[in-house]
């Protein structure tokens, strides 16, 4: 196989892993609305609630302010979400262990049951999809994974550093 022959291939095949993660994000946002629409959350509740959920899988739990950012909503949104997400039993606020002056939201006792109760049926239908695929070609999978993690997490920084367009409009009537 020439040069040629062995871009094609890998162009078509980074293409196909770039749509296959698109359908990944479709069926994960439908999950998502599900989740929300039977535990009477909002569509912009369970976003919050997946930002606090990843946060603490990474070990590296988020404020408020982080999460204002995360959502692009205003300071006062995010204090009515958060408010209504506690009231509603699914986070709670913490004290920082690493810095008294920081509050923290993480997921209440409840809200981990409810998210588990409910998820627990879509874990165990991923580990049937996976049960034959051999390890090396999981660990392979988790590299691609990491890769576009990466590549996703450097775009948001290149999009933050960018200014907005202008909010005034050319007069056009």
């Amino acid at each position: 196989m020439g040069s040629d022959e062995s871009a094609d291939g890998r162009s078509a095949l980074e293409s196909q892993i770039s749509a296959d993660l698109r359908i990944l994000t479709a069926e994960s946002e439908q999950i998502g609305r599900v989740f929300a629409d039977v535990h009477d959350v909002r569509p912009t509740d369970f976003r919050a609630l997946l930002h606090v959920m990843v946060a603490e899988t990474r070990g590296q739990p988020i404020t408020s302010g982080e999460l204002r950012q995360r959502m692009g909503l205003s300071g006062a949104a995010i204090t009515y979400l958060v408010d209504r997400m506690m009231a509603s039993g699914h986070i709670t606020r913490q004290s920082d262990p690493g810095d008294r002056r920081k509050v923290i939201l993480r997921y209440s006792d409840s809200g981990l049951d409810t998210a588990r109760a409910f998820f627990a049926p879509l874990g165990q239908h991923t580990r049937t999809a996976m049960a034959d695929l051999p390890d090396g070609d999981l660990a392979a999978a988790r590299r691609v994974f990491a890769a576009l993690i990466d590549a996703m997490r450097r775009y948001q920084d290149e999009l933050a550093s960018v200014e907005p367009p202008s909010s005034q409009r050319a007069d056009t009537g």
